[in-house]
């Protein structure tokens, strides 16, 4: 092979010799490890503040005072006031109802005269045991007659007693021939008429009392602690331990809302519901753009509790498994903390310990989660 055809081969080969010294001089670059791009996530910046607990609960409006109207005496009824109707309106000591009432003055004239012979059976009597009592003293009288005498002066006095009490039973009796109002109230129904016959404890309608109205409301036995009062405490509530109370309604697409205050609590826990009843009342008066509450309506109640200190407010989404949330740091790195709940409500949780203020909280769901992994928080 001649000299000239080599040539290629020698600046083939002294090419691959500086490639591969260059190659093997070459500084050696470092492998960047791999950094997925972080997560946007939804965050809430926490805030502690005060808050009252509340329990929410429902009932039934009820008077506080209810009665039967009731005849005391029989009789027909001669008339009766435009109030007694179903919804009318009384006062205190208004007539509601009157009974013939011809038998009872008859009644009243006869023990009138039964009283004053009864007066004078018995003043006759007295002074003949008196005259035989001086008899006796001078021996001018039997013992058998000083006898006689006291036993009729007895009987005289038995008998003036009974007459007394014949004559106030009768005009007690003619008294009630006028049925009245025990207090200031409405008519919740009656049924009566004019010319009827009524009996003697009869009832003949139904009135209800119009200063206060009630509302039973049955509470958990777990809840009891937001109120602020002691487990034991039952019955009657004194003043400075009573709640207050808000109960509304709907009336189309108006919401109305009348105040109170729960007054007592019923001794006993109902065994299957594991609830106990308080009573709510509420003053029945009407104010300008708030008509009277109406008795049997059904109202939502909400029961204001006691006052807790530097609580958070969160969205239950917001809490994990173990009652953990998410944190988010300043540098948008996420971390695992366990808070203490302090109730759980239908959408949210108020949280006493665990979070400061200002901190973020991770609201968004995350399937996968690894301590201290980047985000990119998103405020909401």
């Amino acid at each position: 092979m001649s000299r000239k055809a080599l040539y290629p081969f020698a600046i083939l080969l002294v090419g691959l010799c500086l490639a591969a010294l260059i190659a093997l001089n070459r500084p050696e670059q470092a492998l960047q490890p791999y950094e997925p791009a972080p997560v946007s996530v939804r965050v809430t910046r926490v805030e502690a503040g005060a808050e009252h607990l509340t329990i929410s609960s429902q009932g039934t409006v009820q008077p506080r005072s209810q009665s039967e109207l009731i005849p005391e005496v029989s009789g027909r009824v001669v008339w009766t006031s435009p109030s007694l109707v179903d919804g009318g309106s009384f006062g205190a000591g208004d007539a509601l109802l009157r009974i013939d009432d011809a038998d009872y003055r008859n009644a009243v004239q006869r023990s009138e005269a039964a009283l004053a012979r009864a007066e004078v059976e018995h003043a006759y009597a007295r002074d003949e045991l008196r005259r035989l009592e001086r008899l006796s003293e001078q021996n001018l009288a039997s013992q058998s007659q000083l006898d006689g005498a006291r036993r009729a002066f007895s009987v005289a006095e038995a008998n003036l007693q009974e007459s007394r009490a014949a004559l106030e039973q009768a005009q007690r009796d003619l008294d009630r021939t006028e049925l009245r109002a025990p207090f200031d109230g409405l008519v919740r129904s009656e049924q009566v008429d004019l010319g009827q016959f009524v009996s003697r404890g009869q009832s003949i309608g139904t009135i209800y009392a119009t200063d206060f109205v009630e509302v039973r409301l049955p509470i958990a036995a777990d809840q009891l602690v937001y109120l602020g009062m002691p487990i034991y405490v039952r019955g009657q509530l004194p003043e400075a331990l009573r709640p207050p109370v808000t109960v509304a309604a709907e009336f189309g697409t108006a919401r109305l809302q009348w105040r109170g205050e729960l007054v007592r609590t019923e001794g006993v826990f109902d065994e299957r519901s594991r609830m106990v009843y308080g009573v709510a009342r509420l003053r029945l008066e009407q104010r300008e753009g708030l008509p009277m509450i109406p008795v049997g309506l059904f109202v939502q109640a909400e029961i204001r509790g006691r006052r807790v200190e530097s609580v958070i407010r969160l969205p239950r989404s917001a809490i994990r498994d173990d009652n953990q949330v998410l944190v988010v740091d300043a540098d948008h790195h996420l971390h695992f903390r366990q808070v203490r709940i302090l109730r759980l409500e239908h959408d949210e949780v108020l949280v006493s310990e665990g979070l400061a203020d200002g901190e973020l909280v991770c609201l968004s769901p995350m399937q996968t989660v690894v301590e201290g992994m980047r985000v990119q928080p998103v405020l909401e």
